[in-house]
C-alpha cells in the first residue's frame, strides 16, 4: 500500500467511530500517551487562538505549548487549505447556538414557548 492508501484507510476508520467513547478507545489504542497529550495540547491551543483573547505567550504559559507549536497551529487554523480545525470549531459553535436556541424556547416547566 502506498501512503495515500494508508491515509485513506486510517481516515475511513476514524469516520466509522460514532461516540466519544469509541474515539477515545481507538485513539488510546492507536497513539502513545505522549502523542495523545500532544494532540490534546494542540486542540486546546487551537481553541484559545480561535477565542482571540490571549497572546502566544499567554497561551504558552496556560498550556505549556511552545510558541513554535502555537505558531504552527495558528498557521493551520488560519492559512493552510485543509481547514480541519476550522471545520470542527464551526461545528461546535453551531451546535452550541442550536442548544442555546432550544433552551430559550422551553420554559422552566418544559413548556415550549
Amino acid at each position: 500500500m502506498d501512503d495515500i492508501h494508508h491515509h485513506l484507510s486510517l481516515f475511513e476508520a476514524v469516520v466509522m467511530l460514532r461516540t466519544p467513547e469509541e474515539v477515545a478507545n481507538f485513539l488510546k489504542d492507536l497513539c502513545t500517551p505522549q502523542e495523545l497529550k500532544a494532540m490534546q495540547e494542540r486542540w486546546e491551543v487551537c481553541q484559545l487562538l480561535d477565542n482571540g483573547k490571549l497572546s502566544y505567550r499567554q497561551i504558552s504559559k496556560q498550556t505549556g505549548s511552545s510558541t513554535t507549536t502555537i505558531g504552527r497551529v495558528s498557521r493551520f487554523l488560519n492559512d493552510e487549505p485543509y481547514k480541519g480545525y476550522r471545520s470542527v470549531l464551526d461545528k461546535i459553535k453551531k451546535e452550541k447556538k442550536d442548544v442555546q436556541k432550544n433552551i430559550k424556547t422551553v420554559d422552566s416547566y418544559g413548556a415550549i414557548l
